[in-house]
């Protein structure tokens, strides 16, 4: 009877552990990204345990774009293990496709494979001036007290649906410029209901607001406070020699009011020096304060401000960045716990190296921000600044001489720590790197 329940206890436990093993194999499995990159000439193995399998279709009427170079697994059939280890070997560009499957039929999960030549990059480093132009005005402020010459309170834009955060971009059809362009074409308008035409996240309408007559300057107003451009400090991140584009900052500019990602029209990063450092502590970040002058010190022409960088195309004349040796890339699946650095400037315009440790990293199928924890280590740079500050935005960073990212944000209750995001995201916001997620003509 004991050995009995011995046996059956010895059989609980093996069943627990298997059935934890498979439960976290299945979790590895549906938390792989639904696209890799890979660069051609590398390769990449993927561990599978059975009874999951993996197989590889391809485009039936092209050139093969990967192979399986494991011994135990080929194209038609596959050996049963306990562990089989998949390794993909990469032959010409385009996107084939990998498929988990549970028993070799029943399919679990689909990752698109896309494979791309080798991207070299230009790295950053240095401080940067900002400027934008937003596309219309961005309401940063409501008012529901306006006074109109007859002494009562109005609430126009209020009334009408307009919120914070909400972008105008034109009157009367009339495309709005800036924000005394707004004032100039109410007054010109008058009392008469105006056709506004607003932007919400990314969606379109028009609102219909009778302007009010203000008691305190007799101008017509809708009861509202705009911003038409900002302008601030950050570090430049990659410049890209063949398509000319560069990219900074590593996350997007935003309104310091609303919070929201500012609407861009279009916009300037010129050359600019750090003119003094407020270290960071516990609880307050440090910031790297800097000086940039008018047009004849731009160094490009920004295109895009997205909510991981701004892009757009660098100044032929702006040698200093040319002369620079370009780096190749370091892919997500690249991207390891351990030494790094990043390049960024504090002392006027001069670059330097910083090392860091990267303490943790994520597993991203789509663009996100916070793709890996950093932690500064260099005794030079956590004298100067405490660690990552205000302004350190898009500083590069470096791993076994490839460039896997850029700093982005800090952790406020430790300047010495904070995230980073995988140069993927960026080149693919960039326009650099491309998705290839097209429906396959496959050999089954």
């Amino acid at each position: 009877m004991r050995r009995f329940k011995k046996r059956s206890s010895i059989f609980f436990v093996v069943t627990i552990v298997i059935l934890v093993v498979y439960t976290v194999q299945i979790y590895n499995i549906m938390l792989f990204p639904s696209q890799i990159d890979i660069f051609r000439g590398e390769n990449k193995s993927i561990d599978v345990l059975y009874p999951f399998t993996l197989k590889l279709l391809q485009q039936e009427d092209e050139s093969p774009v990967l192979s399986f170079i494991n011994s135990t697994v080929n194209d038609k059939s596959l050996n049963v293990s306990i562990k089989t280890s998949y390794k993909l070997e990469t032959i010409n560009r385009g996107n084939a496709k990998l498929v988990f499957n549970l028993f070799g039929v029943i399919p679990i999960k689909n990752v698109n494979v896309n494979v791309v030549d080798n991207i070299y990059l230009i790295p950053g480093g240095n401080t940067i001036g900002v400027k934008l132009n937003t596309k219309g005005v961005l309401v940063v402020a409501l008012s529901n007290d306006l006074v109109g010459v007859d002494d009562k309170k109005y609430s126009p834009a209020i009334d009408a649906g307009i919120k914070v955060g909400d972008v105008i971009t034109s009157i009367n059809g009339i495309e709005v410029k800036n924000s005394n362009h707004v004032i100039d074409l109410l007054n010109r308008i008058g009392e008469e209901k105006v056709d506004i035409k607003v932007i919400r996240n990314k969606h379109e309408f028009t609102a219909k607001v009778k302007p009010v007559k203000c008691k305190q300057d007799n101008s017509y107003r809708l009861g509202i406070w705009v911003r038409d451009k900002t302008a601030g400090i950050g570090t430049l991140t990659f410049y890209h020699p063949d398509s000319k584009k560069f990219g900074a900052l590593g996350h997007g500019i935003t309104d310091i009011d609303t919070g929201s990602l500012m609407p861009i029209k279009n916009g300037e990063i010129l050359k600019a020096k750090i003119s003094s450092i407020e270290q960071g502590k516990k609880g307050t970040p440090g910031e790297l304060k800097g000086i940039f002058f008018d047009t004849t010190d731009m160094i490009g022409s920004i295109e895009k401000n997205t909510s991981f960088g701004i892009y757009g195309v660098m100044n032929e004349k702006n040698e200093d960045i040319f002369s620079r040796e370009a780096l190749p890339v370091g892919l997500q699946n690249q991207v390891k716990i351990g030494k790094a650095h990043i390049l960024c400037t504090i002392n006027e315009d001069r670059i330097e190296k910083y090392e860091i440790e990267i303490l943790k990293t994520e597993i991203q199928g789509y663009p996100k921000q916070k793709s890996m924890v950093i932690k500064i280590v260099d005794e030079r740079l956590l004298e100067e600044t405490g660690g990552i500050v205000q302004g350190m935005s898009g500083s590069p960073i470096i791993q076994d001489g490839k460039i896997i990212g850029a700093v982005t944000h800090v952790f406020i209750n430790d300047p010495t720590k904070g995230y980073g995001i995988y140069i993927n995201w960026m080149l693919k916001n960039a326009g650099i790197l491309l998705d290839n997620n097209k429906d396959l003509a496959i050999a089954k």
